[in-house]
């Protein structure tokens, strides 16, 4: 009896946690906005015209669209390593790259996985992006290379009080930035 109780009750938390097809298409466009903001402030913090003052403001921003603990990976031609940030850190080293200018272009946004429920009742799925960097210094120096990145994306039903009610929604997260290949 009581593991038909615990078999009921876990297939009811289930069920609340399933995705319609609408609510489905509308977390994928929240997802992409989300991966498309990133893009933005990405460029924001890495350009030396903007202020440090905007590019710290920028920064908090862009943290927010993370998990906690999420990750980002750095690699560059010259070594087969990929580096692996904290969000908050990659951000800071970003707005202190050693160039005159930084052209960062993200392009090809695309999802590669649907979404799939884990045991704990989140989504997970994957979207794909090619970055484009540009580097250049005064004195000639000059960098490029083309990255294709993974984002962890994370969906998960949050609550929120609204006028004295307890409301259900699902929220998006991006989780760790993974580096599949980094080309010329």
């Amino acid at each position: 009896m009581i593991c038909l109780l615990c078999g009921t009750a876990f297939t009811a938390q289930a069920q609340q946690n399933e995705i319609s097809p609408e609510r489905k298409r509308a977390i994928d466009s929240l997802a992409m906005e989300k991966v498309r903001d990133l893009s933005r402030y990405i460029s924001i913090i890495g350009s030396k015209d903007t202020q440090f003052s905007e590019a710290n403001r920028v920064i908090d921003r862009a943290t927010e669209l993370f998990a906690p603990g999420a990750e980002m990976g750095v690699s560059s031609l010259s070594r087969d390593e990929v580096i692996y940030y904290q969000v908050r850190e990659y951000f800071k080293r970003l707005m202190a790259l050693n160039y005159d200018q930084v052209d960062i272009k993200w392009f090809d946004i695309q999802y590669i996985s649907d979404l799939e429920q884990q045991p704990d009742g989140r989504y997970v799925g994957v979207i794909t992006v090619y970055q484009r960097f540009e580097g250049r210094s005064d004195d000639g120096l000059q960098y490029k290379d083309t990255t294709k990145k993974d984002i962890t994306i994370f969906v998960e039903k949050k609550k929120t009080q609204i006028g004295g009610r307890m409301i259900d929604f699902w929220d998006v997260l991006l989780g760790d930035v993974r580096v599949v290949e980094t080309t010329s």
